[in-house]
């Protein structure tokens, strides 16, 4: 095996890692175990706190002894969660899974794009990396739909817990394939790594240091804590504006989909068109689109969310790409557990507001709270993103 099968490798691993039709009806399965909107916003509390403990640590493990050995671990978990989810019953069975769930993102979300941008740089093709993260959202999302669409047939026909089955399935050929990958020279290569305790400190310094970075990671994190609402709650949507669970699988479908032109166009666009437009764009679809299916609560509303889908495609290769182009090696999975750390720190604090919104009106209620949100900060964004660099600049 060379390590120019590893790109050919995590296109596989996103595709099975990403083809599980539990999803589509999972909200409607934990309902059926007696799980309330209060409670699935607890578990994603408990997911988030975990991912804000372990985040920085497992980053640090993966730029100290490997990327491979964190992913091995997360797709070890994965399977582990699937497993559990079988035979789940209370409240604590759920903020079991969701706690491994979040070991397992953590161990994964440095690693793995890591994994990509240095296994590009040994072959010369770092340039490539906003493209390559694109196609890997390709069979991302190319599985997902495919699981979105089987399994909300499989779910009509054969009951919810097939595909729970059939998600474990897909869980253990992704461990599968972790086991092929090869190590990255350019993860290993250099001086002898930093102490533990020394790696915060200079992500710390390397934040100070280039502060167009904090914009356009914040960007990042707001839109993204924003459409996981959408990832987490559709369902409830759909079910709210009278949609059978026959059509589930569509609209699962149609969600993800629309995410796959601006995945595709944001490396085209780098350097075509500037970073704050872009950014300044998605954000503001954002805060409408979130506004309109508060208010409209048809399908109407269901096409708002859509339109958000369709621009967020762009924010995961422009500030993931915008990090990594600046990050030096020997500490990038680290650097970009803390964007992730961001996240769910974000995830965390309008998650209290979402629920509570939710609870004390429904899920309409709950995206009024992100439209809110996402408005002010477009307000700060304005004001504050006028020091992102466009050039590809190190500041």
């Amino acid at each position: 095996m060379k390590i120019t099968h590893n790109i050919g490798i995590m296109y596989a691993l996103r595709f099975f890692s990403s083809l599980i039709p539990a999803y589509v009806i999972e909200r409607l399965y934990w309902q059926e175990q007696g799980m309330t909107i209060g409670m699935v916003v607890y578990t994603e509390i408990i997911y988030a706190v975990t991912i804000i403990l372990l985040e920085v640590p497992t980053g640090i493990a993966a730029d100290r002894w490997g990327r491979k050995p964190m992913l091995v671990l997360g797709a070890l978990l994965a399977c582990t969660e699937f497993l559990l989810l079988l035979y789940a019953s209370s409240f604590l069975h759920f903020a079991l899974v969701v706690f491994l769930a979040g070991i397992s993102r953590s161990a994964c979300s440095g690693a793995e794009n890591a994994m990509l941008y240095d296994s590009l740089m040994q072959q010369g093709k770092a340039a490539s990396f906003e493209r390559q993260l694109g196609l890997l959202n390709v069979f991302d999302l190319g599985g997902a739909i495919l699981a979105a669409l089987s399994g909300s047939w499989l779910a009509g026909h054969y009951g919810l817990e097939l595909n729970y089955w059939l998600s474990l399935g897909s869980a253990s050929a992704a461990l599968l394939l972790t086991l092929l990958l090869i190590e990255p020279r350019a993860a290993q290569a250099g001086e002898a790594p930093m102490p533990f305790s020394h790696y915060v400190g200079a992500s710390l310094r390397f934040f100070r240091s280039r502060r167009s970075l904090v914009p356009v990671l914040l960007s990042g994190m707001m839109t993204g804590s924003a459409v996981g609402f959408i990832d987490e709650f559709w369902q409830l949507y759909v079910d709210g504006i009278g949609l059978p669970v026959v059509a589930f699988g569509a609209v699962s479908a149609a969600l993800m989909l629309l995410r796959l032109p601006g995945s595709l166009l944001a490396p085209w666009l780098v350097g075509r068109v500037r970073y704050r437009v872009l950014l300044v764009s998605v954000t503001a679809v954002c805060a409408a689109g979130f506004g309109a299916a508060a208010v409209s609560r048809d399908a109407a509303g269901l096409a708002a969310l859509l339109a958000v889908c369709l621009f967020s495609g762009m924010m995961e290769p422009l500030v993931t790409g915008y990090l990594h182009h600046r990050a030096d090696s020997s500490m990038r999975a680290t650097l970009d557990s803390f964007q992730s750390l961001g996240l769910n720190a974000v995830h965390i604090v309008t998650g209290l507001g979402f629920g509570y919104a939710a609870t004390r009106t429904d899920v309409f209620g709950g995206y009024g709270f992100i439209a809110l949100v996402c408005t002010a900060f477009l307000f700060w964004f304005l004001a504050a993103s006028r020091r992102i660099v466009e050039d590809g600049g190190t500041s």
